[in-house]
């Protein structure tokens, strides 16, 4: 396994995903709420692939395979975990802007 290519690869979809629950948010801010759902499926399945990267990185710690902690491992965390987030509260400006139209 390639481990700077599997930190890469987690980075990548999580941007993705946080760009399609932005774009969501801006969709259901238009009245178009048929976009935003795809745009939060589309963020939903790039969460889903930067999670199996990071769960081939937990799964080779468990196996034994050690790899000092880098800023960049930290960096592609923390886009995982705010590209979450962010979808999280996408689906919520939805419901809002459901409510408001």
């Amino acid at each position: 396994m390639d481990f700077e290519m599997n930190i890469f690869t987690i980075i990548t979809y999580s941007g993705d995903a946080r760009s399609s629950s932005m774009e969501a948010i801006t969709y259901a801010k238009q009245g178009d709420f048929e976009k935003a759902k795809e745009c939060i499926e589309e963020a939903i399945e790039k969460l889903e692939l930067a999670h199996k990267e990071q769960t081939k990185l937990i799964q080779a710690e468990a196996q034994g395979e050690k790899h000092n902690i880098s800023l960049l491992l930290i960096h592609a965390q923390d886009h995982l975990m705010n590209a979450m987030t962010v979808k999280d509260l996408a689906n919520e400006f939805i419901d809002i802007y459901k409510t408001i139209k």
